[in-house]
């Protein structure tokens, strides 16, 4: 399909890979019509700094905002706050939108991210004032006017948000628990040794893990229709005022379902980030895609980078540049005063190096397969997780003795084999 310059593309969705790929439009020098479209009131913004910098006050409002107003209207790309598209209709290339109008296209990038995924056991308590689902800045907005000193938060989740809202929510003054199902925090995306540490780390700061259990009733308290407490499958009772939930995301796919796309747990996208419409794109957290770092399996990654470069990835592909994305992805997440920095999976390894000394709060763990770095984990060595980015990326073989050896570069790594 020819590329036309002066085609009309519209992006659904106002996150990274919204503004990467529109921008990205501008700069390849597209000429045609660009819009954006959103259903949040507020223009499109960074989320990981929610559940961290936003939350303690650290940020402000403005900040977040991924550009500023001014330059949507400096690079003419049309931004439609407040709107839902409710109809895909492929055949006649054109969106319905919630207020009865609709938009037309020529080329469509669906950018529509993903929702927190909710506990079924919450269903009658999901519009409680006082339970919180952390995906907006309304929802942060909300949780920090609650967690004053002295009030109980009970997180359930012990995943990144989940321990992200226990470290600020101790450093507010208020008292923290978190319920995890799993056997431990942070199982699902690294090692137990990992695990241990923050889970001793969280614990030195005063605040309660229970991990191997799980919620199975919520009391409300019948005077506020606030939630009250939570019952564990232990049968214990934890009384809260404040309940946040960190379960995960669930991508949303129902626009493309429902309009013949493929999806099979996200938007299925080639290499391109194409889909099976060649005039229909996807980029960021609803996607998934193939990925050479799991031997060319489809992947969702819910990631800032791999939403970054998918943005970019097809804005090159809609303005007629063949583009492949393939990047390996990173990840981070502040608490307290420690940074852990992820790069690569920590999954499928036969062997893991530790360098540096955990009691010091700054290590980094590494993931081999095969005498191949696949992943990272880095405490408070940011030059750890840059050499580990590359290292990972190069895949080329890596000798243990010397990636736990301190005395040893990792830039000295990137020459060997």
């Amino acid at each position: 399909m020819a590329y036309n310059p002066a085609s009309t593309i519209v992006v659904v969705g106002g996150g990274q890979a919204a503004v990467e790929l529109a921008f990205g439009l501008r700069k390849g020098g597209h000429g045609g019509r660009v819009v954006i479209i959103s259903e949040e009131s507020h223009p499109p913004y960074q989320r990981p700094p929610l559940s961290k910098g936003y939350l303690t006050g650290k940020v402000v409002l403005g900040d977040l905002y991924l550009r500023p107003m001014a330059t949507y209207e400096e690079a003419k790309i049309e931004l439609l706050l407040n709107t839902r598209v409710q109809t895909l209709d492929r055949a006649a290339q054109q969106l319905i939108l919630d207020n009865g109008n609709s938009v037309g296209y020529d080329l469509l990038a669906l950018t529509v991210g993903g929702r927190p995924r909710q506990l079924p056991i919450l269903h009658q308590e999901r519009n409680s004032t006082n339970v919180h689902y952390l995906r907006s800045i309304v929802d942060i907005d909300a949780l920090r006017e609650q967690a004053r000193p002295g009030r109980r938060v009970v997180i359930i989740g012990g995943g990144y948000i989940g321990l992200e809202a226990a470290s600020v929510a101790v450093t507010l003054g208020a008292e923290a628990t978190v319920v995890e199902a799993m056997p431990r925090v942070l199982a699902r995306v690294t090692a137990p040794h990992m695990s241990e540490f923050y889970e001793s780390v969280h614990r030195s700061h005063g605040v309660r893990i229970v991990t191997g259990a799980s919620v199975i009733a919520a009391s409300t308290d019948d005077r506020t229709s606030e939630v009250a407490s939570v019952t564990l499958d232990s049968g214990e009772v934890l009384e809260t005022d404040v309940l946040v939930v960190g379960v995960g995301l669930v991508p949303n796919t129902e626009l493309a379902e429902e309009a013949g796309l493929v999806v099979d747990g996200g938007i299925v996208v080639n290499e391109a980030c194409q889909t099976n419409d060649p005039r229909i794109y996807a980029a960021g957290d609803c996607t998934k895609h193939p990925s050479q770092l799991h031997d060319g399996d489809l992947v969702r990654v819910e990631s800032v980078s791999n939403a970054v470069e998918q943005g970019r990835v097809a804005a090159r592909n809609m303005l007629g540049n063949e583009a492949v994305h393939d990047a390996v992805p990173w990840f981070w997440s502040d608490q307290y005063d420690l940074k852990l920095q992820m790069v690569g999976r920590s999954t499928n390894h036969d062997e893991i190096v530790t360098r540096g000394n955990p009691e010091e709060k700054s290590f980094s763990t590494f993931y081999l397969a095969a005498g191949r770095l696949i992943g990272a984990d880095t405490v408070n060595r940011p030059t750890d997780f840059a050499w580990a980015r590359r290292l990972v990326a190069k895949d080329v073989p890596v000798q243990v003795a010397a990636l736990a050896d301190e005395g040893v570069p990792l830039k000295s790594l990137l020459t060997y084999g």
